[in-house]
């Protein structure tokens, strides 16, 4: 880290070799300390518990000292999405701060989502001042500190975070910043829980001398026993058809090469359920695609690494003989109250050290399984190549189809967005019809199912990418849930243009799909008009953006769809300002 230069007021400076001091208050003392320890932002929704905070960053601006840059984000779970957008593109973990328990409950969903997709954010609120009548600063000085308390607020979130702490004082300050950092980054990563009382954050902090670089470190990922790695080599190196199922592997970029050798050397075919990063490239031969459904009867020995459902029990099943092997940093999912796929064998540890480790122990069992490998690499080229093919004709079928079709408009977007650009998918885009040649080019990270975060992490990656493109795709549902007037706002606020397209087919499609599987000849099937799933009237997403200066179009025929993009990429990428296609698509 640079070095913190010494000032007045918050007086900062070198004593010994590995030493910073501080003079000022505690919240003086923690931004300097975030800083220190690599934090870039702190995306906040300010309340009364924030005032040290902010007079502590007035006093940084006028003494030049080295402060995570505060970022006003008008709604919580906008804030911990953008903290989620960022840490995905830099592997740093970013502040998140609110106000005590009523910004908690906002941004429970964001936290519940960095919480299943083990993205780790620091996750921080105020609490309500506990002293009355001390005369200490920082004390309660609003009707809204009593009625705010709580017996134990961190229990709000305490399910969905690795660790919850109060901040007791400053005396222990240091500690607790390096706690949560390492706990947050130490695998399987997560986001923590810090609360901040205002008297707290306010009192002095006189001589605060603090480790430069930190002496606390996150523990160091965990590597497979070579014992399992051998173990599923050989059950790999006996099937005849072996089968990759993932959704999360690409979170660390650098693995998708690592899976890619591993698929290619003894001819794996590769697919994705419900993916959430870029596994595999899409030009990969041993992509197959996004339903694993297809290959999964026929299987007879599966890999699940870092997938949580590999299938749906209720749905489809391998077969009773086939060989089960779960590989990733927690492959039993521990954290989740029940999970019962079968699992003939479980390997623990980061699958960028898991990987290379089995596809070296298979590299010696190539030769005796040669022919196989050969003959199952023949066999899927041309199984790839008629699936190509179909999905394909899928898009000549689209093409004309009003109300549109997603694949019509998942294609345009292919067509125009380049190698480069960064898509974040809460929306219905057909995976089949749009290219991912690069690892980290995509992110569909919503684990917990909570809605409305696309918006945000956008926003965040934005923030850590400069000048690439960032293409946010939302379902109308997911759109409203994401909170898109603050977004907006700090898209404009921050200078972060992006692109956003909003599939508009008036309807929650995932209640409609489910409520016809529960009740496929039921009362709602035959209705075709299901209680609590349509909106209506069709709503003119276009204007929300213009509210924040930004380009709007509603786009309906599917011949217009091309220039409408051409259109918003110009006001992103040549005007510098956010765009917004509301498309008008079919549903369900």
């Amino acid at each position: 880290m640079d070095p913190i230069e010494a000032r007045s007021g918050a007086q900062q400076g070198e004593d010994t070799v590995g030493q910073k001091t501080i003079e000022g208050t505690v919240a003086d003392a923690y931004l300097a300390l975030l800083a220190d320890r690599g934090v870039d932002y702190l995306f906040a929704n300010a309340g009364t518990d924030f005032a040290p905070l902010i007079e502590a960053y007035s006093k940084a601006e006028a003494n030049g000292t080295k402060v995570p840059k505060p970022v006003t984000v008008p709604h919580e779970n906008v804030a911990v999405s953008m903290a989620m957008g960022y840490y995905l593109k830099t592997g740093k973990p970013q502040l998140v701060m609110v106000h005590v328990n009523v910004g908690t409950a906002n941004a429970v969903c964001g936290v519940m989502n960095a919480w299943r997709g083990n993205i780790p954010v620091l996750f921080s609120a105020g609490r309500t001042p506990f002293a009355e009548e001390s005369g200490e600063l920082g004390q309660r000085s609003g009707e809204i500190h009593w009625p705010q308390e709580m017996r134990d607020q961190g229990a709000m979130v305490r399910e969905f975070v690795k660790w919850d702490y109060q901040l007791p004082n400053g005396h222990v300050l240091e500690n607790t910043v390096d706690r949560a950092l390492n706990l947050a980054m130490s695998e399987p990563k997560g986001p923590i829980y810090l609360t901040l009382p205002r008297e707290v954050l306010a009192a002095p902090a006189p001589n605060f001398t603090y480790q430069s670089p930190s002496r606390h470190n996150a523990a160091a990922p965990p590597y497979p026993d070579t014992r399992a790695i051998d173990q599923a080599a050989e059950m790999i190196a006996r099937a005849e058809r072996p089968l990759i199922i993932t959704s999360s592997a690409g979170r660390d970029e650098a693995d998708v090469a690592k899976l890619a050798a591993l698929a290619e050397a003894f001819a794996i075919p590769v697919t994705q359920r419900k993916p959430r990063y870029v596994a595999l490239p899409t030009d990969h031969p041993m992509h197959l695609g996004f339903n694993p459904d297809a290959y999964v009867k026929d299987a007879d020995c599966i890999i699940v690494i870092e997938c949580d459902v590999p299938w749906i029990p209720s749905k489809r099943n391998p077969k009773a003989d086939a060989k089960i092997i779960h590989i990733g940093v927690d492959p039993l999912f521990s954290q989740y109250p029940m999970r019962s796929f079968p699992c003939d064998l479980a390997i623990s540890g980061v699958i960028g050290a898991t990987l290379p480790a089995l596809t070296e122990a298979l590299a010696t069992r190539h030769a005796h399984a040669h022919d196989r490998v050969e003959a199952r690499r023949a066999r899927l080229a041309t199984e790839r190549a008629a699936q190509r093919e179909q999905w394909a004709g899928m898009i000549a079928k689209a093409r004309d189809a009003k109300p549109m079709s997603p694949a019509w408009i998942t294609h345009c977007l292919d067509e125009a967005k380049g190698e480069d650009a960064i898509v974040i998918k809460e929306s219905p885009i057909t995976f089949e019809h749009m290219r991912f040649t690069k690892p980290g080019t995509m992110f569909s990270i919503g684990a917990a199912g909570g809605l409305g975060w696309g918006l945000g992490t956008a926003l965040g990656v934005k923030a850590a990418v400069g000048d690439k493109l960032v293409i946010c795709t939302c379902g109308d549902g997911a759109y409203m849930f994401g909170n898109p007037i603050p977004a907006h706002y700090v898209s404009a606020a921050e200078k972060l243009p992006m692109l956003t397209v909003v599939f508009n087919n008036q309807m929650w499609g995932a209640v409609k799909r489910n409520t016809h599987e529960v009740y496929p000849d039921g009362y709602a099937s035959k209705s075709n008009r299901e209680a609590l799933t349509y909106f209506d009237p069709q709503l003119q997403f276009n204007k929300a953006v213009e509210v924040a200066g930004g380009y709007g179009e509603t786009v309906e025929d599917p011949a217009d769809m091309p220039k409408a993009i051409e259109r918003a990429l110009k006001a992103v990428q040549v005007e510098g300002r956010q765009a917004l296609l509301n498309v008008i698509c079919r549903g369900v």
